[in-house]
C-alpha cells in the first residue's frame, strides 16, 4: 500500500477520507479563425474567414477578423476572441494618441513595431492571438508582418496564421513562393488579380479540410488610392 493510500484510512479500514479534488481553470479559449496576407509592389491583400467557434459550436458565421487601423494599415487577428478585442482596442488607442501628439497617422512599419512592443509587454501573461499587420509603407510598397505570442516579428511577402495555417501555408509556398519547382531561381512579383485569385483558392481548399474555416471570406485590398472590401462565400457545413 502506498503512503497516500495509507493516509486514506483513519482508525479502521471502513473509515475512508475522500481525496482532494483538483479544479482546473484556463483563462484562454481558442475561437479559431484563419488569416492570409499577400503583398506586392504597390498593394496588399489581407483576408480572414468569418466563422467564430468554440469546439464544435459555432457562435456566429459573420465575424471578420480584420481591423482597419488607418488608411494604409490593417490588423488581422485570430485566436481567443476576448484577447483579440482587447489587443485591437489597445492598439487603436495608442495610434490615436500618436495622431494627436504628432498630427499624422502612424505608418505601417511603425505600427508593426508598436505591435511588437505591446505583445512583449504582456509576455508573462500573453495574449492568445495570431496576428498579421499588413499595409503600405511610405513608398507605397506592400508590407506584411507576422508575430508569435510574445512579439517576435517576421517579414514576408505572404503568410498565413490561425487554425488553417498548416493547410494554407504550403499552398502559398507553392503558388506564390514557387518552392520546390524546377527552373525557378527567384519568385516573381504577382499582380493584384493573381494574388486575389490565389487568396480565394487557398481558402476554398482549407475549408474542405478544417471545420473551423468556413462560411465566407472577408478580404481587404490596400492600395495608394484607398481600400476596397470584398466578400465571397465558402462552404457552410
Amino acid at each position: 500500500m502506498s503512503a497516500l493510500d495509507a493516509f486514506s484510512f483513519l482508525g479502521s479500514s471502513t473509515q475512508f477520507i475522500e481525496r482532494p479534488k483538483q479544479a482546473s481553470f484556463s483563462p484562454y479559449e481558442n475561437n479559431q479563425g484563419s488569416i492570409v496576407a499577400i503583398s506586392g509592389d504597390d498593394y496588399v491583400v489581407i483576408a480572414s474567414d468569418t466563422r467564430l467557434s468554440t469546439g464544435y459550436s459555432i457562435h456566429t458565421r459573420d465575424q471578420p477578423k480584420l481591423f482597419k487601423l488607418s488608411n494604409t494599415t490593417v490588423l488581422g487577428s485570430a485566436g481567443c476572441w476576448a484577447d483579440v478585442l482587447t489587443l485591437s482596442r489597445v492598439l487603436e488607442a495608442r495610434m490615436k494618441m500618436y495622431l494627436h501628439e504628432h498630427n499624422k497617422e502612424m505608418n505601417t512599419p511603425a505600427v508593426s513595431q508598436l505591435m511588437t512592443s505591446l505583445l512583449y509587454y504582456k509576455r508573462f501573461f500573453p495574449y492568445y492571438v495570431f496576428n498579421i499587420v499588413a499595409g503600405l509603407d511610405e513608398d507605397g510598397v506592400g508590407r506584411v508582418y507576422s508575430y508569435d505570442s510574445i512579439g517576435h516579428k517576421d517579414t514576408s511577402n505572404y503568410v498565413s496564421v490561425g487554425s488553417s495555417a498548416q493547410l494554407l501555408q504550403p499552398l502559398l509556398d507553392n503558388q506564390i513562393g514557387l518552392k520546390n519547382i524546377d527552373g525557378v531561381t527567384e519568385p516573381p512579383r504577382f499582380t493584384l488579380d493573381k494574388a486575389i485569385t490565389i487568396m480565394k483558392d487557398v481558402f476554398i481548399s482549407a475549408a474542405e479540410r478544417d471545420i473551423y474555416c468556413g462560411d465566407s471570406v472577408y478580404m481587404i485590398i490596400i492600395r495608394k488610392d484607398g481600400m476596397v472590401e470584398e466578400k465571397f462565400s465558402l462552404r457552410k457545413d
